[in-house]
C-alpha cells in the first residue's frame, strides 16, 4: 500500500510566504492530503494529526512501519492542550526556553490525538517548529499536523525541497520549497513522563542546553531492530542510511584514525569499489592522491550538523560504493551528529585504539 498524489511544487519566500500558496497548502491539510514543509531542523511531511486516515497516508507515503511514532507539530501554545496533558511544570519553563524551536516534549497524549500518530502508546511527541513557513501552514489550516521527516523511510533526512522531491514525488501532494533548513538535523526528543527526563534523540537542542534547566537530563540512545517498538522517532538502529555502505571510524588518536581511514580506502578501491569520505574543511589534504570523492562539511560541529544529510546525498548522487566518516567530539551538535552517523552505518564501527 501506498499513497500516490499529482505532486505540486511551489517555492514559498521563507521570510514572506505567499498568502495564495500558504492557504492552498492548509487546504491540503485540511481535506486529509500530505504537504512537506520546511522546518529549521529538517523538511517535514504533514497531515491533520487529528485524522487516522490522513495519518496514515504518511505512513503509507514514507512505507514507514506503524510500529516508528510520529512528532505531531503546533504553532501556538493554545494547540497543546489539543494535543497532550499538562500537568509538569517544568513543560513551561521549556517552552519558555526553547520554543519555538528544535525540542520535541514526550507527554501523556489526549484521546482526540488517533493511535498511529503514537504507535499505540498513551504518550504523544509534540513541539512547536521554528520556521514561518512551517507556523503560518499550522495556522491556516487551524489544527496540529503530525510530521515526520519528508523521506523515504530510512533514508538521509531531506534538507532541501529537492531532496524531498527525489524521494517523494508522486506521493504528496505539495511540497513548500522554502531553501535550505538551517539546523539540518532532527530536534532532540525529550520524555518528560519517565521519573528523570531522558533524552531519547539527540538532537538541534543540545545537552548542555537542557542541563542548564535540568540539571539530571539523562541520555538514553536506542538502537532498536526493525519490528521492535519505537517509544520515540528516530531510534531504530538503521536510519538516514544511504544506498552505500557507510564506516564510522573512532578513536582518541586522530592520525591513527586518519591512517587507518586511509589503508580502508586503499583497500576498497583495490577491489574496484568507489568510495565516498565525508570531511571536516581542514582535514582536506589527509587524503590526498586517492581516488576517492571527497564531501567537506564545514568546521564546526554546528556546521557538519548543517551539511551531514546532504553530503551522504551527494556522494550517494555520485555512485559510491563505500562512505568513510571520521567520528567527532560530542559537544553541542557533535552528539547528534555522532548518532546520525551509527545510524547511517548500520552501527558498522572501526575503533582505532592508540
Amino acid at each position: 500500500m501506498t499513497y500516490n498524489a499529482n505532486t505540486f511544487l511551489a517555492y514559498v519566500d521563507p521570510i514572506n510566504p505567499d498568502p495564495q500558496t500558504m492557504a492552498l497548502a492548509a487546504q491540503a491539510i485540511q481535506t486529509g492530503g500530505l504537504v512537506a514543509f520546511p522546518t529549521e531542523t529538517v523538511y517535514g511531511l504533514g497531515a491533520n494529526a487529528h485524522s487516522q486516515q490522513a495519518v496514515s497516508q504518511i505512513f503509507a507515503a514514507k512505507q514507514r512501519p506503524s510500529n516508528d511514532p510520529l512528532i505531531v507539530h503546533i504553532a501556538d501554545l493554545d494547540q497543546l492542550s489539543q494535543v497532550a496533558l499538562v500537568n509538569d511544570e517544568r513543560v513551561w519553563e521549556l517552552v519558555e526556553r526553547f520554543w519555538a524551536g528544535a525540542l520535541t516534549l514526550i507527554l501523556p497524549k489526549q484521546n482526540s490525538i488517533p493511535d498511529n500518530v503514537t504507535a499505540n502508546q498513551n504518550t504523544v511527541a509534540v513541539r512547536m517548529p521554528n520556521n514561518l513557513i512551517a507556523q503560518t501552514l499550522i495556522r491556516l489550516a487551524g489544527l496540529p499536523i503530525a510530521a515526520p521527516s519528508a523521506n523515504r523511510f530510512s533514508r538521509p533526512s531531506p534538507t532541501t525541497a529537492q531532496h524531498v522531491w527525489h524521494d517523494l514525488n508522486g506521493h504528496v501532494d505539495i511540497i513548500l520549497d522554502g531553501g535550505s533548513t538551517q539546523i539540518g538535523v532532527e530536534s532532540t526528543i525529550l520524555d518528560l513522563t519517565q521519573p528523570i527526563p531522558t533524552v531519547l534523540r539527540a538532537g538541534g537542542v543540545t545537552l548542555e542546553a537542557l542541563r542548564e534547566l535540568l540539571p539530571n537530563v539523562v541520555v538514553r540512545q536506542l538502537y532498536l531492530k526493525e519490528g521492535e517498538n519505537a517509544p520515540a522517532s528516530g531510534t531504530l538502529l538503521k536510519h538516514y542510511s544511504p544506498n552505500a555502505e557507510v564506516w564510522l571510524f573512532r578513536g582518541g588518536n586522530t592520525a591513527l584514525v586518519h591512517e587507518r581511514m586511509r589503508q580502508t580506502a586503499e583497500s576498497y578501491l583495490a577491489e574496484g569499489k568507489r568510495v565516498g569520505i565525508l570531511l571536516p574543511d581542514d582535514e582536506l589534504g589527509v587524503f590526498t592522491g586517492l581516488r576517492v570523492q571527497v564531501m567537506l562539511m564545514g568546521e564546526t560541529n554546528a556546521q557538519l550538523a548543517r551539511h551531514l544529510f546532504n553530503a551522504l546525498r551527494t556522494l550517494e548522487s555520485a555512485g559510491v560504493d563505500i562512505m568513510l566518516v571520521q567520528g567527532l567530539d560530542e559537544a553541542g551538535l557533535g552528539l547528534a551528529v555522532l548518532d546520525r552517523l551509527y545510524r547511517a552505518a548500520e552501527g558498522r564501527v572501526i575503533e582505532v585504539k592508540g
